[in-house]
C-alpha cells in the first residue's frame, strides 16, 4: 500500500431491511488531501460515513488506515477516535446546556478530578487559535449555530485526527465563516490530515477540494481530480443523466393564468414580532412564487415566521383575500389555508420516530380534529400518493422517518403540507442540505404549484435558485426590508448591489 494513503475502504457492503445502501463501494484518502465525498441524498454517502465512524457495522469489505496492511477493525464511535477519526455531522450533536470547554473535551477527562481551571485555559487557547469568536466558560447554548459548529471542528481538530469528516459543516454558516473554516481545512491539509469533505455546494467543492468521489444509488461512478470533471460533467455523473441546462426550468411551466391572477391571497402591514424584525409590509397574488433574500441573519425567516404565528407578533395586521384575520399561532395560520415548511427540519419539521405515514397525516389530521382520526387505510391511501406524487424514496409508510435521507425527509415534510391543501405555502430554504436532483425536483414542484394557482413564499441562501423560481423578491438587511425586484431588475448583481447599497 502506498505510503501516502491515509485511508483505504475496500468493498464495503451495507443493507437494511428492503434496501441496499452500500454495494462493493471503494474509497481512498490520500495524506493532506481534502476530498469531496458526493451523491444524491440516498446515493450512500452518510451510510458509508457511519460505516466507517463504526455508528453501522459493515455486512462486507476492509478498511485500511495510515497506510497499514493489517485491516483496521471499527465496531464503535470509540474505536474510529481510537484510529484516529473524528466527524464533525450537519447536525449539531453537541450539548448545549454545557459550556464550551465542557464540549470540547466532554468524554475525554475524569469526571471529578478535571481539572477544570486547565481545561477552560486549554479550550481558550485552541478557540483563540482558530479565531473562533467564544469565551471556553460560556454556555454552548448562548452561541450561535455558525459558532457552535465551529466549536463542534475545534473539538475534532483538537483529538489529533487523521481523517477528519466533515458532513456538510458549511449549512449554518455565512460566506466570511465558510471562508474562515476553509483556512482552518487548508491548514490541516498542509500538516497531512486527510478530510472528507460532504457537501451539497458545487462552488465549494471547487472551490477547496482535490478530489471528488461520486456515490450513485449505493454504489461507485467514479473518483476523479478536480481539474478532470467540470461541474456539468459532475451532476450528470450524480444524476446518472446529462443535465445540458438546470438554469431553464422556468420556462417549462406556464405561469398562472386565471380570472383571479392579480388578486392579493395575503397582505401585511407594519408586521413584527418578537424575534427582532423591524415592522414590515408584504403581499403574494394569487398564482405567484416570490421570496425574501438577504444575508445569514438578514431576518428572512423571521418575517414568515411572524407571517404563520411561529414567533409572537407584536404588533401590525394580516389581510387574508382582502379580510383582516388574526394569525396569533400556526393553527391559526392553518386554519387560514396557509402551510409552512420550517428551516430547520430536524428541530421543527420531522417527527424521528414517527412513521412516514404519520409525519405525512398528521398536519392534516391536526385540521380536522383528533377527535375525528383517519382510518388506517384512509391514512396509508394518502401516504401512499404523496410518496408517489414527490417520489419519496423510503422501504414503506411505516419507515420511521429518522431513517430516510434528508431529502427525502423534506419531501416527506412537504407533502405534509400539500396534503392540508393550501392556498399560501412558505418554505423556507426546503433545498437546504440536499442533492442537486432533488433539488432541482422541488424548484419544478414549485412551478407546478404556482401554475396551478396555488401561491408561494420561496427562501433560499443560494440566490441563484431563487432566481430560477421567483418572479419577485424582497430584499433584506439587519432584519429591516430594504428593497423589492422584479422584472429586469431581478439579477444577481441588482440583489447584492440592494443588500448592500440601502433602500432603494
Amino acid at each position: 500500500m502506498s505510503n501516502n494513503i491515509i485511508l483505504e475502504m475496500k468493498n464495503i457492503n451495507k443493507s437494511f431491511p428492503g434496501v441496499r445502501a452500500l454495494q462493493g463501494v471503494d474509497f481512498k484518502l490520500n495524506k493532506g488531501e481534502i476530498h469531496a465525498l458526493m451523491g444524491e441524498n440516498g446515493a450512500g454517502k452518510s451510510t458509508l460515513i457511519k460505516v466507517l465512524t463504526g455508528v453501522y457495522e459493515k455486512d462486507e469489505g476492509h478498511i485500511y488506515i495510515d497506510g497499514s496492511d493489517k485491516e483496521t477493525v471499527i465496531h464503535s464511535p470509540q474505536d474510529a477516535q481510537k484510529a484516529g477519526i473524528s466527524t464533525v455531522y450537519q447536525e449539531i450533536t453537541l450539548c448545549p446546556n454545557l459550556s464550551v470547554a465542557e464540549n470540547m473535551y466532554i468524554g475525554r477527562t475524569e469526571g471529578a478530578t478535571t481539572n477544570w481551571k486547565k481545561m477552560n485555559q486549554d479550550a481558550d487557547k485552541l478557540l483563540k487559535s482558530l479565531d473562533i469568536p467564544a469565551k471556553a466558560t460560556q454556555q454552548l447554548g448562548s452561541c450561535s449555530i455558525a459558532v457552535q459548529q465551529m466549536v463542534a471542528i475545534a473539538r475534532a481538530v483538537d483529538m489529533d485526527c487523521k481523517v477528519l469528516i466533515l458532513d456538510e459543516p458549511t449549512s449554518s454558516l455565512d460566506e466570511q465563516e465558510v471562508e474562515k473554516l476553509f483556512g482552518l481545512m487548508r491548514d490541516l491539509k498542509a500538516r497531512g490530515v486527510g478530510i472528507i469533505f460532504v457537501t451539497h455546494f458545487l462552488d465549494q467543492v471547487y472551490e477547496v477540494c482535490d478530489k471528488i468521489t461520486v456515490l450513485r444509488d449505493g454504489q461507485l461512478v467514479g473518483e476523479y481530480t478536480i481539474s478532470e470533471l467540470p461541474r456539468v460533467k459532475l451532476v450528470a455523473k450524480m444524476l446518472g443523466k446529462e443535465l445540458d441546462d438546470m438554469s431553464d426550468i422556468r420556462g417549462e411551466q406556464e405561469a398562472y393564468s386565471g380570472e383571479d391572477a392579480s388578486d392579493v391571497v395575503l397582505e401585511a402591514e407594519g408586521l413584527y414580532s418578537d424575534a427582532g424584525i423591524k415592522p414590515f409590509d408584504f403581499y403574494i397574488k394569487k398564482g405567484e412564487v416570490n421570496g425574501f433574500t438577504g444575508l445569514l441573519g438578514s431576518g428572512r425567516s423571521e418575517c414568515v415566521r411572524a407571517i404563520f404565528g411561529a414567533d409572537r407578533v407584536l404588533g401590525g395586521k394580516v389581510k387574508k383575500n382582502g379580510k383582516e384575520v388574526k394569525i396569533s399561532k400556526p393553527l391559526d395560520a392553518m386554519k387560514n389555508g396557509i402551510a409552512y415548511l420550517p428551516e430547520d427540519r430536524k428541530k421543527d419539521g420531522i417527527i424521528g420516530d414517527l412513521s412516514v405515514r404519520d409525519n405525512i397525516i398528521i398536519a392534516s389530521q391536526v385540521l380536522r380534529g383528533f377527535f375525528k382520526p383517519y382510518t388506517k387505510a384512509q391514512a396509508n391511501k394518502f401516504a401512499e400518493e404523496y410518496i408517489k406524487l414527490l417520489d419519496i424514496k423510503t422501504a414503506s409508510a411505516d419507515t420511521p422517518i429518522k431513517s430516510l435521507s434528508g431529502g427525502n425527509q423534506q419531501k416527506v415534510i412537504l407533502a405534509r403540507w400539500l396534503m392540508t391543501h393550501p392556498e399560501y405555502l412558505i418554505l423556507d430554504e426546503p433545498t437546504r442540505g440536499i442533492d442537486v436532483g432533488t433539488k432541482i425536483e422541488i424548484q419544478k414542484l414549485v412551478l407546478k404549484l404556482a401554475s396551478e394557482g396555488m401561491s408561494v413564499t420561496f427562501i433560499s441562501s443560494e440566490t441563484d435558485e431563487m432566481l430560477r423560481t421567483c418572479s419577485r423578491m424582497v430584499v433584506m438587511r439587519d432584519r429591516k426590508v430594504v428593497g423589492e425586484l422584479s422584472g429586469e431588475d431581478l439579477t444577481q448583481n441588482k440583489i447584492m448591489s440592494t443588500i448592500a447599497g440601502g433602500e432603494k
